[in-house]
């Protein structure tokens, strides 16, 4: 199983990124020892969640939310991440699935467990 998550930074600004472990990659994060990226600019919350089985679908979707939208399309997934495959039609949308209700101090202790 991997995740896909985009945090928003101090600075209003997302970071989008995959990983097996949820709450061990928002501890790194949040501990200044993740991406190169969030060691300057903190997370400050998490924004949306989703999971597929295949390392791979989770690649081709953190490459199109990084490369393919505009900061504008990102706060709009953001504010509606259900709504994944109408913001990305040409991926597999049954390849995703969006995991609600899950917060950065969920993972910070812890108690995210899918």
């Amino acid at each position: 199983m991997y995740y896909i998550y985009i945090v928003q930074c101090t600075d209003g600004s997302y970071y989008t990124g995959i990983t097996p472990d949820v709450c061990r990659r928002m501890q790194c994060h949040h501990a200044k020892k993740g991406a190169k990226y969030t060691r300057s600019h903190p997370v400050v919350s998490l924004c949306a969640l989703w999971r597929t089985e295949e390392k791979a679908a989770a690649a081709r979707l953190e490459y199109a939310i990084k490369k393919r939208m505009s900061r504008e399309e990102k706060a709009a997934l953001v504010a509606r991440p259900a709504l994944l495959p109408s913001f990305l039609p040409h991926l597999d949308a049954g390849a995703y699935a969006y995991v609600p209700d899950v917060t950065l101090e969920m993972c910070l202790q812890g108690e995210f467990h899918d």
